[in-house]
């Protein structure tokens, strides 16, 4: 029987190329979208693609969503959130609805997720969750991205109650995302990007191919050891 994937930011340049790598091991792939399907269209006439769209930050509504289509998460094997809402202001300007958006798309969207397909993973005795992090989150994030990188730090955040899980083949992990060659690095105009690669002890940035690697691995049947791990891929940063 063919696994079966639910990847939340799919439309995403590194959610992308996850989704090519699923495809093209034969998984069925459930992929989000809000705005952005201009690349995922590309790939529609495969017919191990599922596509829906959705706006995380209604999260409401995201919920009741979860519920009228929970008999497609009864035979989930994997859940991927690589969502990356982001909007860039100064720290003192930041207002509590600013907040609130950033952790609704890219932290609470997950655990309502998380919520749903545990005890259902349980009973399979198999499953793989990975959310994604960002490097930003290790430096306290930039200068115009403190709601974006503490939305993304929660994903670092193991409940206890996940180790009850884990003796049934459920494997949870955060994978903590160094600069990859993706639109959202070039999104803030005063960032100089040649000045932080220097930063990067290997000097060179991730390709989204490189990354949609780990998170296949980590989500596949090979990864057998690697769970409640905050997995760092940032070239040694």
């Amino acid at each position: 029987m063919k696994k079966k994937v639910l990847i939340l930011g799919a439309s995403s340049d590194i959610g992308y190329e996850t989704v090519k790598f699923f495809l093209k091991n034969n998984w069925i792939v459930i992929a989000h979208f809000n705005k952005n399907k201009h690349k995922l269209s590309k790939l529609q006439k495969n017919p191990n693609l599922i596509l829906f769209k959705f706006d995380l930050m209604k999260i409401n509504l995201f919920k009741k969503f979860l519920s009228r289509k929970s008999h497609q998460l009864d035979n989930l094997d994997a859940f991927v959130s690589l969502t990356g809402y982001m909007r860039l202001k100064p720290f003192n300007k930041i207002l509590p609805s600013d907040l609130i958006d950033h952790l609704n798309a890219n932290y609470v969207s997950n655990l309502l997720v998380i919520q749903k397909i545990l005890i259902k993973m349980k009973k399979k005795k198999w499953g793989r969750v990975l959310l994604a992090s960002s490097i930003g989150t290790k430096f306290g994030g930039g200068k115009l991205t403190f709601a974006y990188s503490v939305s993304k730090y929660l994903n670092e955040f193991f409940p206890s109650i996940y180790k009850d899980f884990y003796k049934y083949n459920i494997m949870i992990n955060a994978l903590k995302i160094g600069v990859t060659d993706t639109k959202l690095h070039f999104k803030d105009k005063n960032k100089n990007m040649k000045r932080r690669i220097k930063l990067i002890p290997i000097n060179k940035m991730a390709s989204t191919y490189e990354v949609a690697e780990y998170v296949y691995f980590l989500c596949s049947e090979k990864n057998t050891l690697i769970t409640n791990q905050v997995i760092n891929i940032s070239g040694g940063e």
